[in-house]
């Protein structure tokens, strides 16, 4: 597929058949975004595939809000920084996830991003537990050192997306000659 058509094709995608997502496809595209930029060449971050659908469904409750596609997703890849590798970790985990995205679309898959960060299994109780510990506690294999950045739901859409609209206003864009 063409970059651009990737690009165009892209969407965050929320609903999911269920259907497990072959290993095969999963390697390929985080090999490919291994070759991401990170601040200083750190190369900081670390990607986690998770096709054990019902360790990945547990995801699902990682927040009370926003991540419950994760439990029909037919995998889930966990984006890891290193802050000891990096002050950016948190940037380097963006940009490597962002290209992870791109490249499991033209593996033929639809994703969308689950922000882990700071938030709290409970949107509205600030003495809930870290969403990061949580996914932690789910997967001990995480290695120590690491933070939890986010989580990339994957899967086969139950539906197609519509295009984005085109965007219209000239704000988004400066040229300054």
């Amino acid at each position: 597929m063409e970059f651009k058509e990737v690009m165009k094709k892209r969407r965050s995608t929320r609903r999911y058949t269920g259907q497990p997502v072959e290993k095969e496809k999963l390697v390929r595209a985080m090999k490919l975004v291994l070759r991401a930029p990170s601040s200083k060449n750190t190369r900081s971050t670390r990607l986690m595939a998770v096709t054990d659908l019902k360790r990945a469904q547990k995801l699902g409750k990682l927040r009370d809000f926003g991540s419950s596609l994760l439990e029909e997703a037919g995998a889930a890849i966990i984006i890891l920084g290193d802050e000891a590798a990096s002050p950016m970790w948190q940037t380097n985990a963006t940009i490597m996830a962002s290209y992870l995205q791109l490249a499991l679309v033209d593996e033929g898959l639809a994703t969308c991003w689950v922000h882990v960060g700071d938030y709290r299994t409970l949107q509205d109780d600030p003495e809930s537990q870290r969403s990061e510990d949580y996914v932690k506690e789910l997967f001990p294999e995480i290695p120590e050192g690491y933070r939890v950045w986010s989580v990339i739901a994957v899967g086969y859409a139950d539906y197609t997306p519509k295009p984005l609209p085109e965007y219209e206003g000239p704000e988004r864009i400066l040229i300054i000659e």
